[in-house]
């Protein structure tokens, strides 16, 4: 078995952790059951470029349990778990190629060897592998039944190709589900955001500025959460939709051009470029705190940053980098602009990712039921597989809810009653 991880050594404690998230992940672990029996994936080859963490592991554990032969890479060169990556290798026979801090280089060497692995299904987490799939190694993307998308910043990319007439199969947007971005992105995101800056500052939330780059799914959970904790929050928005929503929500709304000279934490949560940029730096007060929660480290205009500085940046602390203005203000950069809440913590809790994997898992084999029937093109999640994971995570909780009578089912069909 071919595989790349940083130290075997790791896998007994990377083993622990993976059974631990599969404790707060129920409705994974009852799709695993089933798919042991029933194998709906059977024999068919399977890539998955996500983060490389206990709770994914749990997915590729649920995957070949549905007889896949899983191969994992990494979809970002900081998020992975290094014991985690070792025991799936050693303890689960699931080969894997990621190394936690792996330059651009390894991180497309290893892309390429789940590429090599010849799959007819993908997962992608930020699209680095369907973009491969559509760039470098385009005579691999004819065997490819359909993929799925995790993250807004990889549908963003898919929607575009699919625009522009260039996607070659199939994507499900399992980052669109109503069951993903209302819990993943909002509590998901939002705790481990704020989970991943404490690690990497030590800072009390209380009392501090904090500037929310984007008020989607993301930017609401991190806000909630940062007031939660007592720190007085601006939002900053493009979309006057969510800005007016912001702004109901209670919470400051002002340019990031405004919201620059008063913040002391700012955080990127938008899916785009270059948000926080060479003319916010120069008015920052001494000491701000800059970081990212987007899948990309390009919403924080880092080139700009090292231009404006007078010396080389200084690491102060473990993913805290200083860079020294040329008017002598100090800026801190966390985890190089990278996944704040997976390079410095460990990203969404179990429990949440537990409601997003099980609609991967169902989504893998619904793709193989409808292979010949799904365009090449970017497909909503079918409600009914919605449904089904939040049914089982109400049960998973002991929560019950009600029905609809025949009655009322009747009423909602007809027009006939009125006034």
């Amino acid at each position: 078995m071919k595989y790349d991880v940083a130290d075997l050594s790791l896998a007994g404690q990377g083993k622990k952790r993976i059974l631990w998230a599969d404790n707060d992940m129920p409705v994974l672990a009852a799709i695993r059951a089933r798919f042991a029996k029933s194998r709906p994936l059977k024999a068919k080859k399977v890539s998955a470029c996500l983060h490389i963490t206990a709770e994914t592991a749990n997915l590729a554990r649920t995957l070949k349990a549905g007889g896949a032969d899983v191969v994992l890479c990494a979809s970002n060169p900081l998020s992975t778990q290094d014991d985690v990556a070792a025991s799936l290798v050693k303890d689960f026979k699931i080969p894997v190629f990621a190394i936690c801090g792996e330059n651009r280089s390894t991180y497309y060497k290893h892309i390429n060897a789940a590429i090599d692995h010849k799959p007819v299904i993908t997962f992608d987490d930020g699209a680095d592998l369907v973009n491969e799939l559509h760039m470098g190694r385009k005579k691999d993307s004819h065997r490819i039944i359909a993929s799925m998308e995790e993250t807004t910043t990889g549908v963003i990319r898919l929607r575009a190709m699919a625009n522009s007439g260039k996607l070659k199969f199939p994507v499900i947007a399992v980052n669109d589900a109503a069951s993903k971005h209302l819990f993943d992105n909002r509590y998901g995101t939002g705790q481990s955001t704020v989970d991943g800056i404490i690690r990497a500052t030590d800072f009390l939330m209380a009392g501090k500025k904090v500037v929310v780059a984007g008020y989607g799914w993301c930017g609401r959970g991190f806000a909630m959460r940062a007031r939660g904790m007592g720190a007085i929050v601006i939002v900053t928005e493009i979309d006057p939709i969510k800005s007016l929503e912001a702004a109901m929500d209670g919470f400051g709304v002002m340019p990031m051009a405004q919201a620059a000279k008063i913040g002391e934490l700012f955080v990127t949560l938008t899916g785009n470029k270059n948000v926080i940029r060479a003319e916010h730096f120069r008015v920052m007060k001494d000491r701000a705190v800059v970081a990212n929660s987007g899948h990309f480290n390009v919403e924080i205009d880092i080139p700009a940053l090292k231009k404006l500085s007078r010396k080389v940046k200084r690491n102060v602390r473990h993913q805290v980098d200083e860079y020294v203005l040329k008017n002598n203000k100090r800026i801190y950069l966390l985890a190089d602009g990278r996944l704040i809440n997976l390079a410095a913590a460990e990203g969404h809790p179990a429990s949440v990712m537990d409601m997003s994997f099980s609609t991967q898992a169902l989504e893998a084999e619904y793709v193989l039921r409808k292979s010949t029937s799904l365009a090449a093109a970017v497909h909503d999640v079918p409600i009914d597989i919605e449904q089904r994971v939040c049914r089982l995570k109400l049960k998973s909780m002991a929560i019950s809810i009600d029905k609809l009578t025949p009655e009322q089912i009747d009423y909602l069909a007809s027009s006939g009653e009125g006034t």
